[in-house]
């Protein structure tokens, strides 16, 4: 140990790795959060617009759209931690190796592999994207970005074995490189997001028309008439000529967000259903049910 790190203070020390690991951690995990809220945007938009809606009718939060991601992103993300995990530990097996300098050279000539591999399985797979504008490659930019990631982690180990020797040791602007990689392969992974994204979006909504029967009945009871006129929905007298009250059947419940109630019809359908859309303030009394008692 040097004079200068002898006479460090440790809670400087200790302060100091704690920023360093900060650095390390917060850019992805502020890049998984945003992931996490972009994916439940983008999946929700296109399940609305398939259900011939907007997304801004439902109202939802940052936090809604976090919470509906998180299912669907919970694989996905489970693998990547995996991957994470088998990645750090192929690392630092490399960086054992590297200690013996004999496994230097070889080192170099398998990271020179990797990262011509890497970078020309990123170069196909941009290419074939790029190849059909109009289509949606599903999972291509994933791969895209996997292939940078692997090409730059070759790239980084073929500096690591070379910078024993002193051909080796010269200066790059290797942060505002790193910085680059990542800014690219985190608008990647925004691509590959927003098309996994609104697949599943639009997934969900043909999941909709299939099983709306599975969805929870709803009896709306009003003092007014609604003139609810979709398909299947029963309007029926349920008060006096002195108290009038209106109740409606053949409804399910889609969801209640931001201060509305939407419905679908019995029957409902992409091409001929319509939503209904009713007021969370009190006008209206709903009674929900187990789908199988409907």
């Amino acid at each position: 140990m040097s004079d200068a790190q002898e006479g460090q203070d440790p809670a400087s020390t200790r302060w100091k790795r704690t920023l360093e690991v900060l650095s390390v951690v917060g850019p992805p995990l502020t890049v998984v959060t945003a992931l996490l809220v972009y994916f439940g945007w983008a999946r929700t938009d296109a399940q609305a617009k398939a259900m011939g809606l907007d997304v801004s009718l439902f109202g939802y939060t940052v936090q809604d759209f976090m919470l509906r991601s998180i299912q669907s992103l919970f694989q996905p993300l489970a693998w990547l931690v995996v991957i994470g995990l088998l990645w750090l530990m192929l690392d630092r097996a490399v960086a054992r190796l590297l200690d013996v300098p004999g496994n230097r050279r070889r080192v170099q000539l398998s990271a020179t592999v990797v990262l011509l591999l890497g970078f020309a399985y990123a170069a196909a797979m941009w290419i074939a994207v790029t190849a059909r504008p109009g289509e949606t490659v599903l999972y291509a930019p994933f791969l895209v970005a996997a292939g940078l990631v692997v090409g730059a982690w070759g790239l980084s180990v073929r500096r690591r074995a070379a910078a024993a020797s002193p051909q080796g040791r010269r200066a790059t602007p290797r942060a505002i490189e790193g910085w680059l990689v990542f800014v690219l392969v985190t608008l990647l992974l925004f691509w590959g997001t927003s098309d996994y994204a609104q697949a599943l979006g639009r997934g969900a909504a043909v999941d909709y028309q299939e099983r709306s029967h599975l969805l929870p009945t709803a009896v709306v009871y009003s003092k007014e008439r609604l003139a609810v006129t979709v398909p299947n929905v029963k309007e029926e007298s349920a008060g006096s000529e002195a108290s009038p009250l209106f109740r409606y059947t053949g409804l399910r419940l889609l969801v209640v967000s931001g201060g509305r109630i939407f419905l679908l019809n019995d029957g409902w359908s992409l091409e001929h259903g319509r939503v209904v859309v009713l007021p969370d303030n009190g006008s209206v009394r709903v009674e929900y049910g187990n789908p199988a008692s409907g």
